[in-house]
């Protein structure tokens, strides 16, 4: 008899729209939206290099001893495809490249906060983690393919390329040395799990540690004034 058991759910990329920061604890701002993906990418590109300085001696035949300046941040190029052709009336097409395009401009609230900044971005796609970190947009182009007999597009391809903003080293406990012990916090407008986990442990996708532990179901619904236990460093990478 052939099994009735369900398969593994898909696991979905997305990546999530927020305010940039606006402290040094480069805490990321409110959700401004979760573009969660139609179709998750055929393709992703990572980059990381290193900045070497050469250095020129009359006495070695092929050039001086290299210095090494510096790591460079990450870098990840995608696609993402959306397309309403079943709904040809609609305008969610132009309304999703709307608000990537937008990634590209400065944020109402970071200039109200004297911080004027582009939305930060955070990309996630199951529990692929080596290209899952908080970034900015460098660029979006836009492949319109596909439009309704009024002229709305319908379908269009549209390529980003983000790079890594470092994170602070995460905090450590002064006594140990290490951030080992639980801690609570309580939730305010703008919060999100993935802020919590960039400040308490320079790590977002620490999470699901925390989402796990106090079972949170839900990560984009969190109500105000909740009090939520902050795991230890080690427990919430697991």
């Amino acid at each position: 008899m052939a099994s009735t058991r369900p398969g593994p759910s898909l696991a979905k990329a997305s990546l999530a729209i927020h305010e940039p920061s606006t402290s040094m604890s480069r805490t990321l701002g409110a959700l401004i939206e979760l573009i969660e993906f139609q179709f998750n990418p055929n393709t992703l590109r990572l980059a990381k290099s290193a900045e070497w300085n050469p250095t020129l001696s009359r006495t070695f035949k092929e050039g001086g001893e290299p210095e090494f300046a510096g790591g460079q941040p990450r870098h990840l190029s995608f696609q993402i495809f959306l397309d309403s052709s079943l709904t040809p009336n609609g305008t969610s097409v132009m309304k999703r490249v709307d608000t990537l395009l937008s990634c590209c401009e400065v944020t109402a609230a970071s200039v109200a906060s004297n911080h004027p900044c582009t939305p930060w971005v955070f990309f996630e796609w199951g529990g692929f983690s080596t290209v899952s970190f908080v970034a900015y947009v460098d660029s979006v182009s836009v492949n319109y393919s596909l439009f309704s007999p009024s002229g709305v597009p319908i379908r269009a391809t549209c390529d980003l390329e983000i790079t890594q903003i470092p994170a602070r080293t995460a905090r450590q406990n002064p006594t140990s040395g290490a951030l080992t012990a639980r801690r609570t916090h309580c939730l305010t407008a703008g919060d999100s799990l993935q802020s919590l986990a960039w400040r308490e442990y320079g790590d977002p996708t620490a999470w699901r540690g925390i989402a796990e532990l106090n079972g949170i179901d839900d990560p984009m619904r969190l109500p105000t004034g909740l009090d939520i236990l902050l795991p230890a460093a080690d427990e919430a990478r697991r």
